[in-house]
């Protein structure tokens, strides 16, 4: 593809954060001379077919073309996207908003800088006056980071399910292997038959026309075969079992993270984990993004397990079933 360098630059830039789509835009244009309009970077950001998909009729297949882009970095992109990607903080710009919202009467938290360096968030009291208090950025900062604690996964459960995803993956590829040598005995069968038929009729054996009828059936053949091979070739378990382990190691980390960071990058992994929130004087009602909703609910019932099913095989990992993280349907978190 000929544009594929400039398209994969536009991503690397973009999914780094930091970065709206007019800087993409310009940094594109000095580095590759190519002018380019602000919707055409949003609508190249957002296209699935750099990521093996295309869409016909309204709906959208997975593809046979090759990718220069991986499911990551696809994935980064469509976060900063969906965060509206945020520049980086100042030390005198708002780390928290946008966050949070009012649990009296939903309204969003904003915040007043006061004598360039004091902030103070409050609800914005649109739907009237409003009960809530002021808080300071450390308040805020402080009351933020109870998301991390609960949605911490222990060092020996993450072993666990580190331990169950890796076997996971092993047992996929051993399946996608055993495909792959019948698909590969399967072709050299059609193309055994090609062969001979050929001979055949050079020898007079059989007819010129029942010769042609039968090519064009084992070349059909020969092709789906090729095809098959070449999607296997572009599995991407691996990347989707990392993907998945990362999340993990987040949730096993981030509180940690959290507190030895600035406030702006104590902003950013936020809006990692972050769905929705909402704030009181004394209580704040976190909803989390997938996976993190489920080790939230794993964590709140102290029923961790990474085990697989031992009742039924579970099927294989699906790429892109949740935004952020690919996590194999294998892997189980128990509560009740």
């Amino acid at each position: 593809m000929e544009d594929a360098p400039i398209a994969l630059r536009m991503f690397e830039l973009y999914a780094k954060g930091g970065q709206s789509l007019q800087s993409v835009q310009l940094a594109i244009k000095n580095e590759f001379g190519k002018t380019m309009s602000k919707g055409n970077v949003h609508l190249i950001l957002k296209n699935r077919f750099y990521v093996g998909f295309f869409q016909w009729g309204g709906r959208t297949f997975p593809g046979k073309h090759d990718t220069f882009i991986s499911n990551d970095l696809f994935t980064r992109a469509q976060q900063a996207l969906a965060t509206h990607n945020r520049p980086r903080y100042s030390k005198h710009d708002v780390a928290f908003r946008g966050l949070m919202r009012c649990a009296h009467d939903g309204c969003q938290i904003t915040a007043d800088v006061k004598k360039g360096k004091y902030t103070y968030y409050r609800c914005t009291g649109y739907r009237g006056k409003c009960a809530l208090p002021r808080f300071t950025e450390d308040q805020i900062s402080n009351r933020l980071g109870e998301v991390f604690e609960s949605i911490r996964i222990p060092d020996d459960v993450l072993a666990q399910i580190s331990g169950a995803l890796e076997a996971e993956e092993h047992r996929i590829l051993a399946e996608a292997n055993m495909k792959r040598i019948r698909i590969e005995q399967r072709l050299a069968t059609v193309r055994g038959l090609m062969d001979r038929s050929y001979e055949d009729k050079l020898n007079g054996t059989i007819p010129e026309d029942f010769w042609l009828r039968k090519m064009a059936e084992w070349r059909e053949q020969e092709t789906e075969l090729l095809l098959q091979l070449k999607a296997m070739q572009d599995s991407t378990v691996t990347e989707r079992r990392l993907s998945a382990t990362r999340c993990l190691e987040l949730a096993n980390k981030a509180h940690f993270l959290y507190k030895s960071q600035s406030v702006a990058e104590q902003a950013k992994l936020l809006r990692m984990v972050l769905s929705n929130c909402k704030i009181d004087a004394v209580s704040l009602r976190a909803e989390y993004t997938k996976p993190f909703d489920l080790i939230f609910k794993s964590a709140q019932n102290e029923k961790w397990s990474g085990r697989l099913d031992s009742n039924q095989r579970p099927p294989a990992p699906e790429a892109g079933a949740l935004p952020g993280c690919a996590t194999p349907r294998s892997l189980v978190f128990e509560h009740r």
